[in-house]
């Protein structure tokens, strides 16, 4: 191979390499997640709540980081499974910094508990929120297995070890069981809300009274004294930015969500309609129902 070929293929590979250099800043994997200065940080919970690890990384995480003057949640979630969803709110009760909450779509029963533990509640006047309470599910059987000949004949230790079984019925007893650790989880909820909401002067029996599982719109739960204000994410950084004493527009320090090279390279060349058609393609999504 002549020189003179050689020198053209490694200006070829040069200018390559500086292209997706470029796209590579450009698209932000090689963006700090945690930008120098004074900042605020941005925990998001979307979802359903089913599992509390990531989440509380990143509340310990910013809780030890001095330059993190104040911590954003911005919650999109319709609930979820209890233990986690206390044990999130716990985390955030032992941070000792402001905590302003900011809810999306939904913050609704499990998605509010969260958002108890924080020191001023943001909601858009259409964002559903509100259902506060406790349920479980129990499916029958009894009647099919009927009419399709099944049988079932449990050998059991005690006398609750089967109780929920979708071959028969609750007796009384149990009935009273599950009753009664309902009530317990729901009273817990109820002084959660109570315990967060002292500063807006919401008494534990005006909770009680809208504590029936309905689901109320943003604009409603002011009303209630649920939340604090009508506003977006803007109008919560914004509000921590000011309380914190940060002049300006603020850092924000926050996850990065799990994204594929390929991905962000696809969206950013192509923009984010395209991108998300050719993720559908190439992933498969699970979805836990609740």
């Amino acid at each position: 191979m002549g020189k003179s070929r050689l020198a053209k293929y490694l200006i070829i590979i040069g200018i390559l390499l500086i292209f997706f250099t470029i796209m590579l800043f450009s698209a932000g994997i090689f963006e700090s997640e945690n930008p120098p200065g004074d900042k605020l940080a941005l925990i998001e919970i979307n979802g359903t709540i089913v599992n509390s690890s990531e989440i509380i990384d990143e509340i310990k995480k910013y809780k030890d980081d001095k330059s993190v003057k104040a911590i954003v949640l911005r919650i999109d979630s319709p609930g979820g499974i209890v233990a986690p969803t206390q044990e999130i709110y716990e985390e955030l009760n032992k941070v000792d910094k402001k905590i302003i909450a900011s809810m999306g779509a939904s913050a609704t029963s499990g998605g509010y508990y969260i958002a108890c533990s924080a020191d001023r509640i943001f909601a858009n006047p259409g964002t559903l929120t509100g259902s506060i309470g406790v349920r479980m599910n129990f499916p029958r059987i009894v009647e099919l297995s009927k009419k399709i000949g099944i049988d079932s004949e449990t050998i059991k230790s005690g006398q609750y070890k089967d109780s929920g079984s979708a071959y028969r019925y609750f007796t009384p007893e149990e009935k009273k069981l599950f009753q009664d650790m309902i009530d317990d989880v729901y009273n817990q909820f109820v002084d959660a809300v109570y315990n967060g909401r002292k500063h807006a002067k919401l008494t534990k029996e005006q909770i009680i009274k809208i504590a029936d599982g309905r689901v109320m719109s943003g604009r409603q739960a002011l009303q209630y004294k649920l939340v604090d204000e009508l506003g977006n994410l803007e109008d919560a950084i914004h509000y921590a930015a000011k309380i914190s004493g940060i002049e300006g527009k603020p850092k924000i320090a926050r996850k990065k969500p799990r994204t594929t090279l390929f991905e962000r390279f696809i969206s950013q060349s192509f923009g984010n309609k395209i991108s998300d058609i050719i993720k559908d393609q190439v992933s498969i999504r699970y979805e836990i129902p609740f």
